[in-house]
């Protein structure tokens, strides 16, 4: 339950969200404190319980991120969602148990090899002395929140991540270790988030051609020791040390596969309008 009840905050509708009822969600059993404990519990246990997904997307619904929708998608009708769905979630149960948090909207990658549009939204939290990244909405992401204020690797099962002091730009990169090589997954900026920045953010991925996320269904969910990736028709195990399994997945056997493998339940006639959007080989280029 929540033991100490902050005072919502109005321009992030933080109302909406009922943080036992989240809470009950996700399988976390513990108190619901404004301090690193449960925040770090709270991420763990959202990321095991709630996949990376852009179904909506393809369904040609483009996803309403009105955090009352959010909550009766992921929360009551127990699907998953992708980064402002999952992070605007994430961010105002952390508020509305006391926990001082920013919305940041940031650049996936490193600006400084391929400049890309600030489109993906984590959550800043002050605990401790320390700022901390939350993001349960990367998908092949962090399972526990990582400490940005110094360069320090942060083991998670067998995956390890760090955020890098700030490069000559001022910006940080949060970065994964991968084959020995740190690898950067996106750029922290300092700039301040408002909620019509994510609303356009929201927008663009959405609609926008050139979106990755228009053009095939992607589904991911990773654990401490895999990270199982749905990705078009081509379901994937990959593994910290790199090493992966595919197979491809018919039609008639893809309601199923996200059933099993990801814990969601899509009705037959949606499965069916999924995999009609996916690309064949011979259609043109995925990108």
């Amino acid at each position: 339950m929540v033991t100490t009840p902050a005072e919502p905050s109005p321009e992030w509708d933080v109302a909406a969200v009922d943080p036992d009822e989240y809470a009950e969600r996700i399988g976390h059993r513990g108190p619901l404190r404004p301090d690193l404990e449960t925040f770090t519990a709270l991420h763990r246990a959202h990321v095991a319980a709630v996949p990376f997904e852009n179904l909506d997307v393809m369904l040609g619904r483009g996803p309403d991120i009105g955090l009352p929708t959010v909550v009766d998608k992921i929360v009551r009708r127990r699907r998953g969602g992708y980064c402002y769905e999952m992070n605007l979630l994430f961010a105002a149960v952390l508020d509305r148990i006391g926990v001082p948090v920013r919305r940041s909207l940031i650049r996936t990658g490193d600006p400084l090899v391929h400049a890309r549009p600030r489109s993906h939204l984590v959550v800043l939290a002050e605990l401790d002395g320390r700022t901390w990244l939350g993001d349960v909405g990367f998908g092949s992401g962090p399972s526990e929140p990582i400490p940005v204020d110094r360069e320090a690797r942060s083991p998670q099962g067998g995956w390890t991540y760090r955020v890098t002091e700030p490069f000559g730009d001022g910006d940080r990169r949060v970065q994964e270790l991968r084959g020995g090589r740190w690898e950067t997954m996106y750029t922290l900026i300092p700039d301040a988030t408002f909620p019509v920045d994510v609303a356009l953010a929201n927008e663009s991925t959405s609609t926008s051609p050139g979106s990755p996320f228009v053009k095939r269904p992607i589904v991911v969910k990773r654990g401490p020791a895999s990270e199982r990736r749905l990705l078009g028709r081509t379901l994937t195990e990959v593994r910290p040390d790199g090493s992966e399994t595919a197979k491809e997945i018919a039609d008639v056997d893809y309601a199923a596969t996200l059933a099993e493998a990801f814990d969601l339940e899509l009705t037959e006639d949606e499965a069916k309008l999924v995999t009609a959007a996916i690309p064949h080989p011979s259609d043109a280029a995925l990108g």
